[in-house]
């Protein structure tokens, strides 16, 4: 056994790696992912024995960014959602843009493009925010950012 000096904190999670969504039919959802919101899939995993497929997608690389985990069980094509889960929200530039073109491909929009119905006097400006629908019924939270924050604390408290 190695000796090796452990941080005090290197009990504590560091990153946010990949939230998991179950999907009927993974083709149908990487062309969503991929093809229509511009994602990379990072890898695909067949797991036969298990009777299930992993895909991994998301923005940047994968060992930098967060992803989203598709999750195929081969005998299942439909799944009921809960009441638990809310949303993936992504940035883009413009909101009202980005609902017209997904819109032109087939995505339902759920809510069209305009600012949070409630504000917060911890915002220092209005969010423009639109929903749009996976086709699997998941809500996707389009948030209307003109740059990248240059850090995270921006959004603390979301």
């Amino acid at each position: 056994m190695t000796s090796r000096h452990v941080s005090e904190d290197a009990h504590r999670p560091t990153a946010l790696l990949h939230t998991m969504l179950r999907v009927g039919n993974l083709d149908r959802s990487l062309r969503f992912y991929v093809d229509t919101l511009g994602m990379t899939l990072f890898r695909r995993e067949e797991y036969s024995d298990g009777r299930f497929t992993l895909a991994f997608v998301g923005y940047g690389d994968e060992h930098s960014s967060s992803a989203i985990e598709l999750t195929h069980n081969w005998d299942t094509d439909r799944y009921e959602h809960g009441s638990a889960f809310g949303h993936v929200a992504l940035r883009v530039a413009n909101a009202a843009l980005a609902c017209e073109r997904l819109f032109a491909s087939g995505v339902p929009i759920l809510r069209a493009p305009g600012p949070m119905k409630h504000s917060s006097g911890q915002r220092n400006s209005i969010e423009v925010i639109a929903f749009v629908a996976d086709p699997d019924g998941h809500r996707i939270e389009l948030i209307e950012v003109e740059s990248p924050p240059s850090n995270c604390s921006q959004r603390q408290g979301t």
